[in-house]
C-alpha cells in the first residue's frame, strides 16, 4: 500500500462482511463528506445529514438514476446507517456504515453505488492506516486487530486482545520513560559538568537496569507467542497398534480416525485442527513404524518419516504392554539429530499392573507422559506437556504480555542492544556515547509503537490486512 499516494481526507468505501450469503452486511465508508456523499444514495438525505454522532438512521438505499419512483424501482435495499462524526470514530474521521441485507447481489449493488457516486475503493488495512495516522491507535494496537481477526483459538484472540487494549504500549511506554529519565540526568551532566565528562559515578545506572530486564522478557516472549499466532504441527508417531489413532481421537473429542486391532490400518495420514491449551496446531495422525511388505504401507511409513522431519513436535506412543522395541529404537535413533522435541508417551498403562518402563533413555524425549488413550486417562496432563514444550515452559496465562509481530521483536532487540552496551561503556568513554545508544534505543522503541517508522514498514503492516479493515 502506498501510504503517501493519496489525501487521508478522500472518501473511501469497502465491503466489511464476507461477500456470502448472510443475515446482515456491512459497507463502511469514511473520509471527508461521506455523510453527504452517502445521502445522494440514501432515501431520507436531510435525516441523514443532519444525524448526530454515534447515531442510527432508516432509510433505503436508491439508484438516483432510476427516476421511476412511480413503481419504486429506484429502491435498492432497505437498510440502517450507523453515523459517526470526526474525531469520535474508529478512523477519526466522518464515518458511516450500512447495514443491509447479506445477500451477494444486494451488498454488491449498494457498494457500487457508493463507487459511483464520489467514494473510492478502500486499500487493504486503509482504514485501520487512518485510524493510526489521525492519532486514534498505534501500531502495536493496528495490529492486534488483524491478530484478533487471524485467531484460531479463544487464548490467542485473548492475548492478540491485550494488545488492542494497549497493554504492550504500557509497557513499551514505560520502558521509555526509565530511558528518558536516564537520558535527562547524563544531558545535565553534559550541560554542567563538575569535573571531566566521563561516566563513572554521573548517574544512576538502576534505570536501565529495569528497562535491559523489561526489553529482555518481551524480546523473549516472542518465541512462545508467535506460536499462538501461527499454530503448531503435531505428528504423532509410533508402531503399529501402539495407539495413535485412538489417542488422535481422544485429543480431537471425536472419532475422526479407524481404530481397530489390525496392524497397518492407518495407512496415510490424516489431519485435523486442535487446541493444546489454547495453542492451535494442525495434528497428524500416521501409519504405524514397522517392517512390512505392503507396498501401500510402506509408503505410508514413508510419509510418516517425511512428516516428522517437518514437525515443531513428535509425540511418540509407545505400547506399555509391548514395551520399547528395535523398530521405536530406529526411529529415535533417525531423529536425535534433528533436534525436533520428542514427547514419549507410554499408552494403554491400564491394561497390566506393573508396566515395564525401561528403555525409554533411549528415545531422547524432552518430556514423557503416561496415558491411555481409550479410557481418556492423562490427555490433559498430556496436553499441558504438549503446551509447556511449544512455549518453552514460558508463562501463558491470559494477562502475560508478549509481542505481536516479527517486526515488533527485531525493534525491541535493537533496542535491547543499545541499552546493554550503554550499560557496558566504561570510564574510558565519555557521556556522549552513552547518549547515542539511549538515543537509538528510544528510536528502535519508536518503531514498535509507530512514532519513528519508515514508510515501507507501514506498507508492510497494513498490506496484510483484509479489505474493510
Amino acid at each position: 500500500m502506498d501510504n503517501t499516494g493519496y489525501s487521508n481526507e478522500e472518501p473511501i468505501a469497502a465491503i466489511a462482511t464476507a461477500l456470502a450469503p448472510a443475515a446482515l452486511g456491512i459497507i463502511r465508508t469514511s473520509g471527508k463528506d461521506s455523510v453527504k456523499l452517502l445521502s445522494k444514495v440514501f432515501s431520507r438525505p436531510k435525516a441523514l445529514n443532519e444525524a448526530s454522532g454515534n447515531s442510527l438512521v432508516y432509510g433505503w438505499i436508491v439508484n438516483p438514476s432510476i427516476s421511476d419512483d412511480s413503481v419504486e424501482s429506484n429502491r435498492v435495499d432497505e437498510v440502517m446507517v450507523s453515523v459517526y462524526r470526526a474525531p469520535k470514530s474508529y478512523t477519526g474521521e466522518e464515518m458511516a456504515e450500512i447495514s443491509c441485507h447479506g445477500g451477494v447481489s444486494v451488498v454488491t449493488a449498494v457498494y457500487n453505488l457508493l463507487l459511483n457516486n464520489g467514494f473510492r475503493p478502500a486499500e487493504r488495512g486503509e482504514f485501520t492506516f487512518r485510524a493510526y495516522i489521525n492519532g486514534k491507535t498505534d501500531l502495536t494496537k493496528a495490529e492486534a486487530v488483524r491478530e484478533i481477526i487471524d485467531s484460531k483459538t479463544d487464548l490467542s484472540r485473548s492475548r492478540a486482545a491485550g494488545r488492542l487494549s494497549g497493554n504492550l504500549f504500557d509497557i513499551i511506554d514505560g520502558v521509555k520513560k526509565l530511558i528518558v529519565d536516564t537520558l535527562a540526568s547524563i544531558e545535565v551532566e553534559i550541560e554542567y559538568p563538575e569535573d571531566e565528562e566521563t561516566i563513572s559515578e554521573t548517574f544512576n545506572p538502576a534505570d536501565l537496569e529495569k528497562a535491559k530486564s523489561e526489553l529482555e522478557e518481551l524480546a523473549s516472549s516472542w518465541e512462545s507467542e508467535k506460536i499462538y499466532q501461527d499454530g503448531a504441527r503435531i505428528v504423532l508417531a509410533g508402531r503399529t497398534n501402539a495407539g495413535k489413532s485412538s489417542l488422535f481421537n481422544a485429543l480431537l473429542k471425536e472419532d475422526r480416525a479407524i481404530v481397530s486391532d489390525i496392524a497397518g490400518t492407518t495407512r496415510d495420514w490424516i489431519e485435523s485442527y486442535v487446541s493444546f491449551k489454547g495453542i492451535p496446531a494442525r495434528l497428524f495422525d500416521t501409519a504405524g513404524l514397522r517392517e512390512t511388505s505392503d507396498i501401500i504401507e510402506q509408503k505410508g511409513v514413508e510419509l510418516t518419516k517425511d512428516l516428522t522431519k517437518e514437525a515443531d513436535a513428535i509425540l511418540y506412543l509407545v505400547d506399555s504392554s509391548a514395551g520399547i522395541t528395535k523398530d521405536d529404537e530406529d526411529f529415535f535413533d533417525s531423529i536425535k539429530s534433528s533436534k525436533i522435541p520428542l514427547i514419549l508417551i507410554w499408552n494403554k498403562v491400564d491394561k497390566i499392573e506393573n508396566p515395564d518402563f525401561s528403555g525409554e533413555e533411549k528415545a531422547g524425549a524432552v518430556k514423557i507422559c503416561k496415558i491411555s488413550a481409550k479410557k481418556n486417562l492423562g490427555i490433559g496432563d498430556l496436553a499441558q506437556t504438549v503446551c509447556d514444550v511449544l512455549t518453552n515452559g514460558q508463562k501463558s496465562e491470559r494477562n502475560i504480555t508478549g509481542l505481536g509481530s516479527e517486526r515488533q521483536k527485531v525493534a525491541v532487540q535493537n533496542a535491547l542492544e543499545s541499552v546493554t552496551h550503554a550499560l557496558s561503556l566504561t570510564k574510558d568513554y565519555t557521556l556522549d556515547a552513552v547518549v547515542q545508544d539511549l538515543e537509538d534505543s528510544l528510536d528502535a522503541l519508536g518503531e514498535v509503537t509507530g512514532e519513528v517508522t519508515p514508510d515501507d514498514v507501514l506498507g508492510s503492516v497494513f498490506a496484510h490486512f483484509c479489505v474493510g479493515k
